[in-house]
């Protein structure tokens, strides 16, 4: 049965296929366009089985059934309408031509699909703002606008170029009339031109699906710029004294209105043009010279600084230092100079370098680095500058005691002792002290003590002092034992012992004899040489008053020979002869103690204190001078 139906089925199907082809139906529909305005536009329409009337409409509105299309002086329909062709054709196209078309049979009830008819209209030239020439500012942001008016369908995109090239940072806006269509586009385009740009051209360009190629509009800048200033000077490397010339050059637009010089920041007085001389000194090389150039825009200036060649100049002196001994110390000089100088230090008197450079640096000192420290600068490559700086260094360390040389004594006369402190720190306290007791300062007994200054220590050891300790009436202890001289500060003590030593009175008998025979000569020959000359000059007898006399032991007539100046040399003891010597280096004191005199003419009488007597004399000195008092 299946293989029955089959043939009966393929015979309706022929049969329903052969009605239809004879139905009328669309063969070829029109479908949606798009055209530029003034260009034609052909919408196609193909029925088939049909020989009756065919019309178009326009949003619904029947344009008619003839060919030529009365009224529509810009429409018609063409092809072969025994073909079943109805192509409808507009020419020139409008923008009222934009609308929904359909192709209708009406007798057979047929209608197309509508079909959508665009109209594109190109856009017109750009337009910048400020063009063709547009005047900037270099170095200050601007905003270039490039607007679009018109109808342009659809609306049109601007870009900008330069060079041929698609500039960036852009924004686009799009300004719409009441009625929501487009009235205007605008693009801006952000940036901040340079000097570069002078005389650069960009272009803005509107393109659209209209205008694919899209059409330009050029526009020219034209730059202005404050001063660009270049600033020499002739020449640049100068010693101290000569004279430079500086040259300040500027290109700018507007052109320079001024030009202001400075040095360091202040101005030059009487300078205007682009020249300026001076003569180069040391001040140049830390003081830039400065050109300011000026103009309608702005100001830009240049500085430039000299390479003056000049000898060393001290800035700071070195410090004198005070430091414990075992401390660290260290001095600063500071030298300027360009070249920079060479800096060494050397100890005063002394030709071995310690150290380069602007610091010396001294670690765990002693007393033998005490002195002084001399910063010295070689001059510079003219000869010039260069010196010397000094600084003391002190060590502080505990005082340091030495015995100045003590005239013998003789038993029951007076005696003095001398000791010389050096101390850094000042010492707290100088102590004398022996086999009975001590003494720091005024008197006890028979001791008195007396402190001078003294002079200055040989390398740094400090102020000095001389402690005197004065004997009244010495006893048999005091030439067996010692005395001692001692100094404390805050870093320690120091001392030293000293003895006293011990003179006695001359050998009185041969002395005697010897004085005795040598009066006896000298009266014999001053009686033979005035007897001689009696007749010729009465100056004899004061010739002989001159003369030293001696008494003999034993005499009666003790009161023609002594003089009203004499002084007895002890109390119970027999007076014995007086001869007049010439020992004019002997002196006797107030209390009648015999004394030297100071061989170091007076180096050590400080304030009053009598010098130190010689240990070599051998013989004293009376007041009245060149009398000699034997026991």
């Amino acid at each position: 049965t299946l293989r029955m139906l089959v043939p009966a089925l393929l015979v309706l199907l022929f049969c329903f296929r052969g009605r239809a082809d004879r139905s009328p139906h669309f063969l070829q529909q029109p479908e949606d366009l798009v055209v530029l305005l003034g260009e034609e536009a052909r919408l196609p329409c193909v029925l088939g089985a049909y020989r009756g009337l065919v019309q178009w409409t326009k949003d619904g509105l029947a344009l008619g059934g003839e060919r030529d299309l009365p009224g529509w002086s810009r429409y018609w329909i063409s092809g072969n309408a025994a073909s079943g062709q109805h192509d409808l054709h507009i020419r020139p196209v409008e923008l009222e031509d934009e609308a929904l078309y359909e192709c209708q049979a009406t007798q057979a009830g047929l209608r197309s699909r509508p079909a959508q008819l665009h109209i594109l209209v190109p856009p017109e030239a750009p337009q910048v703002l400020g063009g063709p020439s547009v005047s900037l500012v270099v170095g200050v942001p601007a905003n270039l606008t490039c607007q679009s008016r018109g109808d342009a369908r659809p609306v049109p995109e601007l870009l900008w170029f330069r060079d041929g090239v698609r500039l960036d940072g852009t924004t686009f806006h799009q300004n719409l009339l009441k009625e929501g269509t487009t009235g205007s586009v605008e693009s801006t385009l952000f940036f901040t031109p340079s000097s570069h740009d002078d005389g650069a051209t960009l272009v803005c360009r509107a393109r659209s699906q209209a205008l694919p190629t899209g059409r330009d509009t050029a526009i020219t800048l034209s730059l202005q710029y404050p001063p660009v200033v270049t600033l020499s000077a002739e020449p640049q490397t100068v010693p101290e004294g000569e004279k430079v010339t500086f040259l300040c050059q500027a290109t700018a637009q507007p052109p320079v209105t001024g030009y202001r010089w400075a040095k360091g920041g202040s101005a030059v007085l009487g300078a205007r043009g682009p020249r300026l001389e001076v003569v180069a000194d040391a001040s140049f090389l830390t003081e830039p010279v400065s050109c300011e150039v000026s103009n309608a825009v702005g100001s830009a200036n240049r500085s430039t600084a000299l390479d003056v060649l000049f000898g060393p100049i001290l800035l700071a002196k070195p410090e004198p230092m005070s430091v414990d001994v075992g401390e660290d110390a260290s001095f600063n000089c500071a030298w300027r100079g360009n070249p920079l100088p060479r800096v060494t230090w050397t100890r005063h008197g002394g030709a071995q370098v310690l150290s380069s450079g602007p610091t010396l640096r001294l670690q765990s000192v002693g007393p033998e680095d005490a002195g002084n420290y001399v910063c010295r600068a070689e001059p510079g490559l003219l000869g010039l500058g260069g010196g010397t700086a000094e600084a003391r260094l002190t060590v502080n360390a505990p005082p340091v005691v030495t015995a100045l040389h003590s005239a013998p004594a003789f038993l029951r006369g007076p005696a003095r002792l001398q000791c010389l402190v050096f101390s850094s720190p000042a010492p707290e306290a100088v102590v004398w002290s022996w086999a009975e007791g001590f003494l720091e300062a005024g008197s006890r007994g028979r001791f008195l003590v007396e402190t001078f200054p003294a002079p200055e220590g040989q390398g740094g050891q400090g102020p000095g002092l001389i402690s005197v300790l004065h004997i009244s009436g010495t006893q048999e202890s005091d030439f067996s034992s010692g005395f001692n001289c001692s100094a404390r500060n805050r870093l320690g003590e120091g001392g030293t012992q000293i003895h006293l030593d011990r003179r006695d009175l001359l050998p009185t008998v041969p002395m005697v004899a010897g004085v005795a025979a040598a009066a006896t000569t000298i009266l014999m020959a001053i009686t033979v040489v005035a007897l001689c000359c009696w007749h010729h000059s009465k100056a004899a007898a004061s010739f002989s008053k001159q003369k030293n006399l001696v008494r003999i032991p034993g005499s009666s007539d003790g009161s023609s020979s002594r003089g009203p100046e004499e002084e007895e040399t002890g109390s119970g003891e027999e007076r014995g002869p007086i001869v007049h010597t010439d020992h004019s280096d002997l002196v006797l004191d107030e209390e009648g103690a015999l004394e030297t005199k100071d061989p170091t003419n007076g180096y050590y009488k400080v304030r009053g204190v009598s010098p130190p007597t010689s240990p070599d004399s051998c013989v004293t000195q009376l007041k009245s001078p060149g009398i000699f008092n034997l026991p």
